[in-house]
């Protein structure tokens, strides 16, 4: 009676382990970050299952600088894993207009373009660590994994540029874990999405021009955090188009530095 006694004991303590097993496997499934688009010139408000996102010190909007605020600041957030001649063309004009943005690059991008790359840090962007491979970061399985992968692109970019890459992160194609933004946190990043973005990445498929200014300028919002591609020839045409119509509706062109300061 004592042996099934022990048995069962056993056998329920397996049952146990494997169903907490389960559950912080279901909580921490890839999510795809996204934000719900509305045609008043709102912010946008995340949906309950990216809420994770801020507990690990995540970005995505100026919340300090909302809608009932008088300070109308967007920020411009680039991801760039290559040059196609758009991404210079972007650049001229972000120069011309003295805005500054963000570039979450990968490791092709300096090994290849190490010129354009100093170009940004010299002209006052912030580049940022959209890891060195375009991994999916959500598939790691240790933290001195992900370390080495974020690592290797901030080597990369001293070695080749003499700067230091800023500790601003972007998952590559928005895709996260409850993990992988612990894994972020714990390692000094702060991680950042966006209030407002299109489907621009596909050079095969781009939209008119026409049409894609429109889709920005009706989804504005105080505190929008952009994200573009500038390999998309649709954005190098509209860019500066967008950037004098934004300053003509009395945007302002705000940071990294500055958005996550406020928090």
């Amino acid at each position: 009676m004592k042996f099934k006694k022990t048995i069962f004991s056993v056998f329920a303590a397996l049952l146990s382990v494997s169903f907490i097993i389960n559950i912080i496997a279901v909580n921490d499934k890839a999510i795809s970050w996204y934000c719900t688009r509305n045609k008043d010139h709102r912010q946008p408000t995340a949906a309950p299952e990216l809420k994770v996102v801020e507990q690990y010190g995540g970005y995505y909007i100026d919340k300090v600088h909302g809608d009932e605020s008088e300070d109308k600041v967007v920020y411009l957030t680039f991801d760039a894993g290559y040059e196609n001649g758009n991404v210079e063309k972007i650049l001229d004009v972000l120069r011309e207009e003295d805005v500054k943005g963000a570039f979450f690059i990968l490791g092709n991008l300096i090994t290849k373009n190490t010129e354009l790359v100093k170009r940004m840090a010299e002209e006052g962007h912030t580049v940022c660590n959209h890891t060195n491979r375009h991994k999916d970061m959500t598939s790691v399985k240790n933290i001195e994994e992900f370390k080495s992968e974020l690592d290797s692109l901030e080597s990369l970019y001293k070695e080749y540029t003499g700067y230091e890459m800023s500790k601003y992160y972007r998952p590559p194609e928005g895709k996260f874990n409850e993990t992988s933004m612990k894994y972020a946190y714990e390692l000094g990043y702060k991680t950042v999405f966006w209030s407002f973005a299109y489907a621009d990445w596909d050079n095969s498929n781009q939209m008119s021009a026409e049409d894609a200014m429109k889709k920005i300028t009706d989804n504005i919002h105080n505190g929008a955090v952009i994200l573009l591609h500038p390999t998309s020839a649709t954005n190098a045409e509209i860019m500066d188009d967008v950037i004098k119509e934004l300053k003509a509706q009395g945007f302002r062109f705000g940071t990294l530095d500055e958005l996550t300061a406020q928090y």
